[in-house]
């Protein structure tokens, strides 16, 4: 007798196909698929992929932008047992290559777009038995359509199960090679749920899916969506304009962007005539969004629910709910607006010192956390998982500090923490500083080799659309914020920030143009 139903995706497909079979599941321009299609297909194309020789726990590997052919394929995934493994597009084709490689799908599906690359780097994965085409064709690769017309209606011989992995989530590199991250069945419906939950998602809530379905954050709430029977409107790159106009046409409910993209969002002109009645919730991940811009966005979206959700690939920690949004509070109010606010239900967290003693309130530290819905550890790569889940507890590699009332508050990544002088300095807050001031779009700040100090804190910066100030006025603005021995030594003035796909600003690749090159 189990304690719990042993339910995978197979069951909620099925569940939403019963209960919302006409309508929307997803929504792709004049597109449409509805729950009742979703389920035809995905049984369809796991027939499919069952009869090409996929098996149960074999992998499926996909490269593709957000599209309805990727929710149809992750449908068939989740029904027949078969694990996805995603493919970040953005990647170089040795990057590609070389998360294929270590995936080691048997089937691989990719879009018309992606051919030459695929051409070239086919020959490199032994593991491929089959490569199919969305939208095209090759001597070598089968056309998508023709490869599901493959498939049995009635599905495959095989059905998932709640212990079974579901898919391989990679992460997107901010620390290194990018890292398999094992979601299963169990975990990551458990996930799904508190998502919809924390969100308020309903029916029939049509979800703006911009962030990249390869990713933890665009998968999860499009099916969040789908637990209470919404749509996912999927848009396949990112602008402002087309952000907006969806709004009004499709009448979007909820909203998935990086802060980033919220900013860009609020400074299109547009903005200040278009209809965002529609618009309940606004769901902000990937990084912090800076106070300035939060209350920007809660002016813009009158009426509208803000809900930030933290947490990375391997497990999602923190939500600040729309109740603790309140720019017009008291003081406590105002300050909670920076804090990514408290643990998720069923989640525990800790902040750990070096020694991995608890820290006391506003003492930063390691942020650890565990949860019954969290990763089960990095595909081919059992030393880092070690490391990574310790005693049951996630080691995130994130620095925070809790204040009194359980809420937290981002300090840095422990790999970006800077130490100049014996002291610790936290990127983060003197990139909250420097946002403070009018003429500043965009901030990153990383160390750089100083042969006094150690290191020595620098500043890269965008301004915002006609404005300006000098390094000395910057710097001079942050004193009000920050200890003296925190403030810039350098600022560089760029035109944009370079960006992971997942609205991250890409440290890497700014220590590598500016700490190495120093």
């Amino acid at each position: 007798m189990h304690d719990h139903l042993p339910l995978s995706f197979a069951d909620d497909l099925e569940q939403r196909a019963q209960f919302y079979k006409d309508e929307p599941a997803y929504i792709q321009s004049e597109r449409r698929i509805t729950h009742g299609q979703l389920l035809a297909r995905g049984l369809t194309a796991s027939s499919a992929m069952y009869n090409a020789g996929v098996r149960h726990q074999d992998r499926v590997g996909i490269l593709s932008m957000n599209s309805i052919e990727f929710g149809e394929i992750m449908a068939a995934t989740q029904w027949a047992g078969f694990i996805l493994a995603p493919v970040n597009f953005r990647l170089a084709p040795a990057e590609i290559a070389s998360i294929i490689r270590d995936g080691s799908p048997r089937l691989f599906i990719f879009e018309a777009q992606y051919l030459p690359v695929m051409e070239e780097l086919r020959h490199e994965l032994p593991s491929v038995e089959t490569f199919v085409c969305i939208g095209g064709e090759a001597d070598w690769a089968m056309n998508y359509e023709a490869f599901v017309a493959n498939g049995a209606d009635s599905g495959p011989p095989i059905r998932s199960r709640e212990q079974d992995i579901c898919c391989l989530i990679y992460t997107s590199g901010t620390t290194g090679k990018p890292k398999g991250v094992i979601w299963g069945h169990r975990e990551y419906r458990q996930l799904i749920q508190m998502d919809t939950w924390l969100c308020d998602m309903q029916q029939p809530d049509v979800t703006l899916i911009v962030m990249p379905m390869f990713h933890l954050g665009g998968m999860v709430i499009s099916l969040s969506q789908h637990v209470r029977g919404g749509a996912a409107f999927l848009q396949r790159q990112f602008e402002p304009l087309d952000v907006l106009k969806a709004i009004e046409k499709e009448k979007l409910s909820i909203l998935l962007l990086a802060p980033t993209m919220v900013q860009m969002v609020l400074d299109h002109p547009y903005v200040a005539e278009a209809d965002l009645s529609s618009v309940r919730t606004i769901i902000y991940s990937a990084a912090p969004m800076s106070v300035p811009v939060l209350k920007r966005a809660i002016t813009i979206f009158q009426g509208c629910g803000f809900v930030n959700l933290f947490g990375q690939s391997e497990i999602c920690m923190f939500c600040l709910a729309t109740e603790h949004h309140r720019p017009d509070g008291d003081e406590k109010d105002r300050k909670r607006l920076g804090s990514v606010g408290k643990p998720y239900p069923n989640l525990q967290a800790k902040i750990l010192d070096e020694d991995g003693n608890e820290c006391p309130a506003n003492v930063p530290g390691e942020i650890v956390a565990r949860s019954a819905a969290m990763f089960r550890g990095y595909w081919n790569n059992h030393p880092t998982s070690m490391e990574t889940l310790r005693d049951g507890w996630v080691h995130t590699g994130d620095m925070g500090k809790f204040d009194e009332d359980g809420f937290l508050y981002l300090v840095d990544r422990k790999k970006d923490m800077i130490i100049t002088g014996g002291e610790n300095v936290y990127s983060r807050e003197v990139e909250e500083a420097l946002l403070q001031h009018p003429a500043v779009s965009e901030c990153a700040v990383i160390g750089i080799p100083d042969p006094k100090w150690g290191e020595s804190v620098c500043a890269i910066i965008t301004f915002a659309q006609g404005k300006s100030a000098t390094d000395e006025e910057l710097i001079i603005h942050t004193r009000s914020f920050i200890a003296s021995y925190k403030k810039p030594k350098a600022i560089v003035v760029v035109e944009a920030l370079p960006k992971l796909v997942t609205g991250k600003v890409n440290k890497i690749e700014l220590r590598q143009r500016y700490a190495v090159a120093r």
